[in-house]
């Protein structure tokens, strides 16, 4: 039986939205550096690269869609960081983004590489986003590669 994936092959053409939060601003920009420079690795030029800042975690969803207003936008990479504090305020956060993103992403076609991090302490967010555990930025924005490779395959 025939199978396709998308670690190899086309990427299509057009801009690549890059969204993040500034809140957590450490942790969020060694993400974003992360996720620019898998782009460059895939051949996708600056000038295709948009990159969009918002104020935190729940704003990531409405840049999608801003962002998904613009026909020549072909993906996106959200990347944020929500740690758990003293309330389940969280978990609210965590679900509803969660929840809105990947909605996007099946109503748009077009993927959304998701880069949330969901830690229960900073050490944690650290950890994963250039520390021991790897970097986030880099799994969301090849992720989002992937997928656009595998829809240009099925179409």
């Amino acid at each position: 039986m025939p199978s396709i994936d998308g670690t190899t092959g086309n990427l299509p053409s057009g801009r690549v939205a890059i969204i993040a939060s500034r809140y957590n601003a450490n942790i969020c920009d060694s993400m974003v550096q992360a996720a620019l420079q898998s782009l460059s690795d895939a051949g996708i030029p600056e000038d295709k690269q948009w990159l969009i800042r918002v104020p935190g975690a729940w704003e990531l969803c409405w840049a999608v869609e801003q962002a998904f207003q613009h026909a020549d936008v072909i993906g996106a990479i959200t990347l944020g960081c929500v740690i758990k504090g003293e309330t389940t305020h969280d978990e609210h956060i965590n679900r509803a983004v969660s929840d809105t993103l990947m909605e996007q992403a099946v109503r748009s076609g077009r993927p959304v590489g998701f880069g949330l991090l969901t830690c229960n302490t900073v050490e944690q967010a650290i950890q994963r986003s250039g520390g021991a555990v790897g970097n986030k930025g880099h799994e969301a924005a090849d992720a989002m590669l992937e997928m656009l490779r595998l829809q240009t395959k099925m179409r």
